[in-house]
């Protein structure tokens, strides 16, 4: 088998099989937890939960915005049929 050169993370002399890490930093780099991870993760401090918007997860993304992922909610029925009445 060719040799593919040492592992690419901080101070490992390991022999790199996939994306130029070892075994221990491919397996961790697979699991989010290499600096420059697999997916695209939010950028709040120590956060490694997926994107969703802006660059943050869910969670710091409604924090900051204020704005939650649901669709807008519709109003009540109770208060659109209130709404409609005629007045007597």
């Amino acid at each position: 088998m060719a040799s593919k050169g040492n592992c690419k993370a901080k101070d490992c002399g390991r022999e790199a099989i996939a994306k130029h890490y070892c075994r221990k930093h491919y397996r961790l780099w697979k699991a989010g937890e290499m600096p420059k991870s697999r997916y695209k993760t939010c950028t709040f401090e120590k956060c490694r939960k997926r994107r969703f918007r802006l660059s943050l997860c869910e969670e710091h993304y409604k924090a900051k915005t204020g704005k939650g992922a649901a669709a807008p909610a519709a109003a009540p029925a109770g208060e659109a049929a209130t709404a409609q009445a005629p007045a007597a």
